[in-house]
C-alpha cells in the first residue's frame, strides 16, 4: 500500500471531525470533540490572520478546555511577551483587559480577538503575550547568534519566506535581519510556552500557521520532554482533505473572498 492511503487510512475516524468542523465554523462552534482532546502539553492553533471563523473557532476551543478544567493559560501571538491578564478578576472589563495586554488594535482588532481574550479572562485562566516585544527587534536584527539557532537550510527557506510573504519588495540586505527576527519571535512564544507549562494541562497558543508549523516555527524550540500538537485552521480547504506536512491536524473552514495575488496592489507603480 502506499503512503498515502495508509495516511489515509489511519485518518478515516478523523474525517467526521473535519466535515463537521467546515459546517461548524459557518455555525461559529465546534463539533463534540474527545473529553481528553488534546493530550498535550501545548496545543498551537495556526489562523488566518483574516479569517473571523477562526479567530471564532479559538474563542471555542478555550471555552472547552476551560470548562473541563483543563486550560493552563492562553498565549497570544497577538499581544508582546511581558504582558499578562494576571491579577485582573474575571469581572474585569474589556477596557482593562485591554490595557493590561497593551492591546494593539490597529495591528489586531479587538473585534476580532476579543472574544478569545475574554472568554479566558471569564474562566479565570491568565492571558499572555508571547510575541517579540518591538522595543527588541532592532537588537534582534543584528544578533548574528540567532542564525544558529535553526539548521543551515532551514535558515535558508525562512529567509525565502520572508522575502515571498514581504511580496519581494525588501532589499536583499534587510533580509537576513528580517529573517532573525521572525526566529526571535518564534523563541519569544516558546519561551513563554515554557514558563507557562503546568502538569495535568495544556497551554494554549494562537498564532499565524507559519509559527505553529512544527517544521518551521515554534515548535522548533520546545523541548523534546513536552508534547505538541499543532492545528492549522485553513479558508477554503476541502473538508476531507489531509493534515499538510508539520501540522497534527487541519481545521478547514469557508472559503474568503480574497484578491487573486495580495501582492498586485504593493507592486504596482505608484502615479
Amino acid at each position: 500500500m502506499s503512503p498515502l492511503p495508509r495516511r489515509a487510512a489511519a485518518l478515516l475516524p478523523g474525517l467526521a471531525l473535519l466535515l463537521g468542523l467546515a459546517e461548524a465554523a459557518q455555525a461559529g462552534q465546534l463539533p463534540a470533540l474527545a473529553a481528553d482532546w488534546p493530550r498535550a502539553d501545548w496545543l498551537l492553533l495556526g489562523e488566518e490572520h483574516d479569517a473571523l471563523a477562526h479567530q471564532q473557532l479559538s474563542a471555542e476551543v478555550v471555552d472547552r478546555l476551560a470548562a473541563q478544567g483543563r486550560l493552563a493559560a492562553l498565549a497570544l501571538e497577538m499581544v508582546e511577551a511581558g504582558r499578562s491578564s494576571s491579577g485582573l478578576p474575571r469581572e474585569a472589563d474589556e477596557a482593562r483587559v485591554r490595557e493590561a495586554l497593551a492591546w494593539n488594535d490597529k495591528g489586531w482588532p479587538w473585534t476580532h480577538y476579543g472574544r478569545i481574550v475574554m472568554a479566558a479572562v471569564r474562566a479565570g485562566v491568565p492571558v499572555h503575550g508571547a510575541n517579540l516585544p518591538r522595543s527588541r527587534m532592532r537588537e534582534a536584527m543584528g544578533d548574528a547568534t540567532l542564525d544558529g539557532r535553526v539548521p543551515e537550510g532551514l535558515r535558508a527557506r525562512l529567509q525565502d519566506d520572508v522575502r515571498a510573504h514581504h511580496c519581494d519588495l525588501l532589499p536583499s540586505a534587510q533580509l537576513p535581519g528580517m529573517t532573525r527576527i521572525q526566529i526571535a519571535r518564534d523563541l519569544a512564544m516558546a519561551d513563554t510556552l515554557v514558563r507557562l507549562r503546568e502538569p495535568g494541562k495544556v497551554v494554549l497558543l494562537v498564532a499565524g500557521n507559519y509559527h505553529v508549523d512544527q517544521r518551521l516555527g515554534v515548535p522548533l524550540h520546545l523541548p523534546r520532554d513536552g508534547r505538541t500538537e499543532s492545528v492549522r485552521m485553513a479558508a477554503g480547504q476541502p473538508a476531507d482533505a489531509l493534515p499538510p506536512e508539520g501540522y497534527d491536524r487541519l481545521w478547514p473552514t469557508p472559503a474568503l473572498d480574497r484578491p487573486a495575488d495580495p501582492c498586485a496592489e504593493l507592486r504596482a507603480p505608484r502615479g
